[in-house]
This record gives C-alpha cells, structure tokens and sequence, in this order.
C-alpha cells in the first residue's frame, strides 16, 4: 500500500531537519578560525551567552582595569569545542591569532568558559609568563574557576575571583591562592521523610494494638463479672 500524500510530505520535512541539522551542529563547534583576525573592541565575547548584561558590563570594566598593566586581557564563552580541541588550546590560538594582526600590541591575557562543559581555561602570551608564571594559570582555571562551575555554574563569581587574583599578583603582591572548595549546605527540613513517616505509623499502630490488648479483656472481665 503506497503512503498517503500527507506522510511523505512529513517524512521528505523530517528528512530536510535531519540534514541541516547536522551542519548546524558543527557550526556550533568553536574553534580560532571562527573568530575574526582582529581582536573584538569589546572584551567580553560573551557566545554562549553566560552573563547578564550588568555582569557583563561588569566583567568590561574589571577586564579594561588590565591596561594599567599594560595587558590586554579579554574573557571568552563558547557553547562547544571542535571535536578533540581542548579549552586552553583554543586560547593560545585565539591569542596568536589577534597578536599576529597586531604584533607591537600589548601583553594578551585570555579567560575562557565552555558551557558545554563547565570548564575554564587561562592562558596568556608568552612574554606574559614572568609575571603570571604557567602554574599560577593552571591553578587559577583548576580551582579558582573550575570550583564555582562545578558548584552550580556560577559564572560571574568563577570570572570575578579568577581576574581578582590575577590582579592581585600583577600588583606585585602575593597569589592568594585558591578558594576553599566549600561544601554544599545542608538543608534541614520540618518535613518528615517517608521512612520517618513509616517508622511513626509503625509506632502509632505499636500503641493502639497495646491498648486495645490491655482495654478489651479489662471490659470483658468487667461485663461477665457482673
């Protein structure tokens, strides 16, 4: 039996989504060439859309705060990597890729959050690295990013504590280190669960089962005796 016209125009639809689907899947995919040769005017590339706009005003003022430094420093999102392409790889060639178009610019410094995995990455050029040693960067994407993320994809703060401990060693003072991993708070409810109700019902059905056991005999006793 041939399939009704209804079905095969439904079908030849659902075959067109599959298709373009997949390309579109892979357009999603970041990688340096996705990014223009000139660095953005803007500091934070903001592509998968993680900050609000007052976080993201924030994060252009705190980022801009670096050219006292003389360091350019910039904070990128994306919502997934090429396949086999790692975080910290991205940056480093997002970096070569804007200094090559400006070679007598400043210092590059590089933030970067894949949404896709709740993992952080910072990576800086290389005439950076005196100041901002590769240790200290690793540490700083490890536990000063990657904690907040894992605790329920806090962005801002993962960005805002990232940058003050950068600053702070830029300064010339001591890292501060990484943030104690805190623990999850406890949340102490009034509602009982469902072994606690069972294990009061069991109770409750304990005591009455005692008292009618005592009270019925007792009244017994008490109407044959008269």
């Amino acid at each position: 039996m041939r399939p009704s016209p209804l079905l095969s125009r439904l079908l030849a639809a659902l075959a067109v989504l599959v298709v373009g689907w997949i390309p579109l899947q892979a357009a999603w995919a970041a990688s340096a060439s996705d990014y223009p040769a000139l660095a953005p005017q803007g500091r934070v590339t903001d592509s998968a859309r993680l900050f609000s706009r007052s976080t993201d005003s924030e994060l252009e003022r705190r980022l801009s705060a670096f050219e006292a430094s003389h360091v350019q420093a910039r904070l990128v999102t994306v919502d997934r990597l090429d396949y086999g392409l790692e975080l910290d790889t991205l940056g480093a060639d997002l970096i070569q890729r804007w200094r090559s178009a400006t070679p007598n610019g400043d210092t590059a410094l590089l933030l970067l959050i894949d949404a896709q995995t709740n993992t952080a990455a910072v990576v800086a050029s290389p005439d950076l690295l005196e100041q901002l040693p590769a240790s200290l960067l690793r540490s700083t994407a490890d536990t000063t990013m990657n904690i907040p993320l894992r605790m329920g994809s806090r962005y801002r703060q993962a960005s805002i504590d990232a940058l003050n401990r950068l600053e702070q060693v830029l300064g010339g003072a001591d890292d501060p280190g990484p943030p104690q991993e805190l623990e999850q708070p406890v949340v102490v409810s009034s509602i009982p669960t469902m072994a606690e109700t069972a294990a009061g019902s069991g109770f409750t059905w304990v005591v009455v089962l005692l008292a009618v056991g005592t009270i019925v005999p007792m009244l017994t006793w008490w109407v044959f005796s008269r």
